[in-house]
């Protein structure tokens, strides 16, 4: 009998602002980063209000990680100390290594109009920490995009997407955490069970609609939800009245995490370090 991955919790999003003030839903952040080794953060943006995104997110330092930025609707300009510009737009993905520095822009090239989609932290092994920075700009056109003989369609950012039938590779490949992302779209009583490596961390957000676990919860998993699963058995996704789930999936990296704002380390002397590099013009 095969083992089907247990949901260890469920938790709301919380509202945040960062930025110049750009309005947010904080899905993972704060405290108990551990649990979610090897990410860090994963902010949701979703908006028709120009006031809660028009200042957007001026010059402003990242080291120790990576950033994923996959945007559903909407358009932002992405600008850095490196000389890198990007222009991210609908359905596309802006996939940044800060590593030893990086200190970029991310401001709306809109002043009217919906403004959706998510920003994910992708920690970096120690070892990579202080490694060379980079910036890669993959339009939509880029990511692939298929779907399943139950009619549930998936972005497959990340990783590589299998469900038994059908296996494509994603558009992004990163060593050591392995991430796995997909978003995927369940039309009303539509079913998906997507392969994932045993030892992996697994989560699912919810982001619109509601969500089916009919191995692991007798009630359906409400839109600005979270949940986290087990590292290991099979996994089962459903829904009775459709639904956008972004699955997030990696190998954890087992290692210390020290976090100050926007830099991630494995020690406080590390972000001291990173503080007076910051200070004295040093970063990258």
């Amino acid at each position: 009998m095969t083992t089907q991955r247990r949901i260890l919790s469920i938790q709301p999003g919380q509202p945040a602002s960062d930025g110049a003030g750009v309005r947010l839903n904080r899905v993972i952040g704060g405290s108990g980063l551990e649990r979610f080794d090897p990410f860090l953060m994963l902010d949701e943006f979703s908006t028709d209000n120009p006031d809660d995104y028009i200042a957007g997110f001026p010059p402003h330092p990242h080291r120790g990680f990576e950033t994923v930025t996959y945007m559903l609707e909407g358009r932002m300009r992405h600008e850095d100390h490196l000389g890198n510009v990007g222009l991210l737009g609908s359905g596309g993905v802006q996939w940044m290594t800060a590593a030893r520095g990086i200190i970029h822009s991310e401001m709306p090239e809109q002043e009217s109009g919906a403004m959706r989609g998510f920003q994910l932290w992708l920690n970096l092994p120690a070892k990579d920490k202080l490694g060379e920075a980079g910036y890669r700009d993959i339009p939509a056109t880029d990511i692939p995009r298929l779907t399943t003989a139950k009619g549930v369609e998936a972005v497959v950012i990340a990783g590589e997407f299998d469900d038994g039938e059908i296996r494509q590779t994603g558009a992004v490949q990163r060593p050591h955490t392995e991430p796995q992302l997909f978003d995927l779209r369940l039309p009303a009583d539509s079913a998906i069970a997507p392969k994932l490596p045993d030892g992996h961390r697994v989560m699912l957000y919810v982001y619109q609609g509601e969500l089916n676990l009919p191995d692991a919860s007798p009630e359906p998993i409400k839109a600005g939800r979270l949940v986290r699963l087990s590292d290991e058995g099979a996994l089962h996704l459903a829904s009775s009245q459709g639904a956008g789930v972004l699955l997030i999936a990696g190998k954890p990296l087992h290692e210390p995490i020290v976090q100050y704002g926007p830099f991630v380390m494995n020690s406080r002397e590390e972000i001291e370090q990173a503080l007076r590099d910051f200070r004295d013009g040093v970063l990258a």
